[in-house]
């Protein structure tokens, strides 16, 4: 069955050799310098792409980061190393190129200051990983695996890039240190190594399948069960944060559904008030109340949450004192 598996994935004659991935993945082999300045230019434009899009909450324009960010390229290359069993430098690249991208989204963010970093859509969306995450991020590097070894789909690799996002997520951890939120951008960070992890867990993964483990042990004579270790520890180190976070989410959302019915009751008699939104910032939520007239005793809503929220969560109400008024037509002046 496996070799049947192997044969539908991967068809003999778009079969690629394990020198020629090493070739495509391994930034030493080769034409090594050329490599490396196309590696360096590619990465710090995507990352000044990534950062202009975050900070313009511009969907195309971090797409156009994502098409171009070549990061997956030495992700793909931990990789390969692992089911060689040699050191090729990948995680150094992987390593120092992520500090860069973090470093030029810290800068861009001083030329927009007061930016409300949970209004922007781009950050908001990369702060908060789970599971779902996780899922995407390993079918994208199955699917980049599979791409690498075919000679006739290699080039569907730039929309693997696309899928995984490397780029923005640390483009969103620079903008949100340089902004000062440490907590927001601890969130873009799981994002960024679940998904380089996952990555690495798929490819490895899927380099097994196609048989390219098999093939580099007898070139090495090394023992087979390293390369398994490697694939059970990413597993761990990919799946425990991001279940963490999954259920942490999952906390969050009944605590922010209790708060949002126990203050519409707190406002239930009286009139012209409403609960117009409920967040969450780390352990404050922030109740968002527009109204006409006097609020109920804030204590009254403080003793209703203390019985529905575990102790320590601090509440905050943000009331907006809205009135219409009538002042003419245009045209009638």
């Amino acid at each position: 069955m496996a070799r049947g598996l192997r044969a539908w994935l991967l068809p003999e004659g778009q079969r690629r050799t394990l020198d020629e991935l090493t070739e495509d993945l391994d930034l030493r082999s080769g034409d090594a310098s050329a490599k490396r300045s196309a590696f360096w230019t590619m990465l710090t434009l995507s990352a000044v792409i990534a950062s202009a899009g975050v900070l313009a909450d511009s969907t195309a324009t971090v797409i156009g980061a994502m098409i171009i960010a070549p990061l997956s390229t030495p992700i793909m290359g931990m990789a390969l190393a692992a089911v060689k069993q040699q050191r090729n430098w990948s995680l150094l690249y992987v390593t120092l190129g992520s500090l860069e991208v973090v470093a030029i989204g810290a800068i861009a963010v001083q030329l927009q200051p007061g930016i409300v970093l949970l209004d922007n859509s781009q950050i908001s969306g990369r702060t908060s990983p789970g599971l779902v995450d996780l899922v995407a991020a390993i079918a994208t590097g199955l699917a980049g695996a599979v791409a690498l070894a075919r000679r006739d789909v290699a080039a569907v690799l730039p929309g693997v890039a696309i899928a995984i996002s490397l780029v923005p997520p640390l483009a969103v951890v620079g903008v949100c240190l340089g902004a000062g939120d440490l907590e927001l951008a601890l969130g873009a960070l799981v994002l960024f190594l679940s998904n380089t992890l996952a990555l690495v867990l798929a490819g490895i993964l899927m380099f097994t399948v196609l048989g390219y483990t098999n093939e580099a042990i007898v070139r090495a004579d090394r023992f087979r069960g390293r390369t398994y270790v490697v694939l059970a520890v990413v597993a761990v180190l990919v799946t425990v944060p991001l279940a963490a976070n999954t259920y942490a989410n999952y906390r969050l959302q009944r605590w922010q559904t209790e708060v949002q019915d126990t203050s519409t009751a707190w406002l239930d008699d009286t009139p012209d008030a409403a609960v117009t939104d409920v967040e969450f910032h780390a352990l404050t939520a922030y109740v968002y109340v527009q109204h006409t007239g006097d609020l109920p005793p804030y204590d009254e809503l403080l003793a209703d949450l203390d019985r529905v929220l575990p102790d320590g969560i601090a509440i905050v109400v943000d009331s907006t004192f809205g009135r219409e008024v009538d002042i003419g037509t245009t045209g009638d002046l």
